[in-house]
């Protein structure tokens, strides 16, 4: 019970304080950076980061499933 009060105050919170971050400052900026055409790479910049994540985490996958096997494999035949 004590985890949904505090989950929820915690989202009431969040949710709060998100009204307070929309300011006609962040607009502006979105709108030189737009105009300026360093938004383009800011975009191509964080799809790089989030490409080499998702590349790593694939190959950990790999990885893993491999050494499952070859646990798996040494597990039947003992």
């Amino acid at each position: 019970m004590m985890k949904k009060i505090f989950l929820l105050t915690f989202f009431v919170l969040i949710a709060w304080m998100s009204g307070f971050a929309q300011s006609n400052m962040d607009l502006e900026m979105a709108d030189l950076m737009r105009s300026s055409g360093k938004i383009y790479v800011v975009i191509s910049v964080l799809l790089i980061i989030l490409g080499g994540i998702a590349g790593y985490l694939f190959y950990l996958d790999k990885k893993l499933k491999h050494l499952e096997k070859k646990i798996q494999s040494k597990l039947n035949n003992l």
